[in-house]
């Protein structure tokens, strides 16, 4: 009997990684202005961002809230 996987192995696309930065930079690049001001201000900047309320820094903040945004829209 032969052995057939459950979960089909297929390889990403070229066109994914393009996909991806056309997501992930414009994503950042709106969400990390936001955190900036959060932090400038003094707000708890964290709370408004789904994925970002463990990280410590706005860096890592915005790049979870990014990755937790790009989730749920793939």
């Amino acid at each position: 009997m032969t052995d057939i996987p459950f979960f089909s192995e297929k390889k990403p696309h070229k066109g994914d990684k393009l996909t991806f930065v056309l997501i992930f930079i414009p994503s950042f690049a709106l969400l990390f202005p936001l955190a900036l001001l959060g932090q400038l201000v003094g707000l708890h900047w964290k709370h408004w961002l789904p994925g970002a309320e463990n990280m410590t820094n706005i860096y890592s903040g915005v790049k979870a809230a990014v990755y937790t945004f790009m989730s749920h829209i793939i």
